[in-house]
């Protein structure tokens, strides 16, 4: 591990080499984040911090690596790089994607102007923030088939037999329609059963949310962007 060490972090990797080095990363994580992105259903903020995090990490582990070269060890290089970022500790456990590499970012710029490399600071700092924002804004992360998924609820009184009543319907407006949750509600007296449709023609979306109306009793019905119900970045 020494040799693999001497060589990523050895003073013939000059400016150029730095920031090609940082470059590579970013165009792979840019590459897998898009790969991942037909099949993890996600919010676009975990792609983008997928995308820019090799960078962000690229930057730390040089700037460290220049600093602490023939120094110390290469076990001392990995911890004081652990303890780097166990700084984050105290604010990543509910943080956003976006804020998560916006620290990351923060310890690349700090180190590299702690060390004294303003210029690396300065290019690695507004460098990938202007990645950021460029690539916020490009659609490449965004698929149609996530795009059209919709979370339809429904809440029914208990009395009602939920598992086919609505399948007429889904099936005269939705080319998809999968039973996603159930959920009782108001003291067990009702169930909110949440499906993941797809509807066939936008424009007859007042039509369904009527006729589901007429068949639970005109409780309430709520139609949203489809996301997965469970925790993540």
């Amino acid at each position: 591990m020494d040799t693999i060490f001497d060589t990523v972090f050895s003073q013939s990797m000059n400016v150029w080499g730095t920031f090609a080095s940082i470059g590579s990363a970013l165009a792979m994580g840019i590459l897998v984040a898009w790969i991942c992105s037909f099949r993890l259903r996600s919010g676009k903020g975990l792609f983008v911090t997928g995308a820019l995090m090799p960078a962000v990490m690229a930057a730390v582990f040089i700037l460290t690596g220049y600093f602490l070269e023939g120094a110390i060890s290469t076990t001392a290089r990995l911890l004081t790089i652990a303890v780097a970022f166990g700084l984050l500790r105290f604010r990543s456990v509910n943080a956003k994607a976006e804020e998560m590499i916006f620290l990351f970012l923060s310890i690349a710029v700090g180190l590299a102007f702690g060390l004294g490399y303003l210029s690396y600071g300065v290019i690695i700092g507004l460098g990938l923030a202007l990645c950021y924002v460029g690539i916020t804004f490009l659609p490449i992360f965004t698929h149609k088939k996530f795009a059209q998924e919709r979370l339809l609820k429904v809440t029914i009184p208990e009395s009602l037999d939920y598992s086919e009543v609505f399948d007429d319907t889904f099936k005269h407006y939705t080319s998809e329609a999968e039973m996603v949750g159930v959920k009782t509600t108001n003291m067990g007296s009702m169930f909110r059963l949440s499906y993941r449709i797809i509807l066939k023609d936008v424009r007859e979306e007042k039509e369904m949310i009527d006729e589901l109306r007429t068949k639970n009793g005109n409780l309430e019905i709520s139609l949203l962007p489809y996301v997965e119900e469970k925790q993540s970045l």
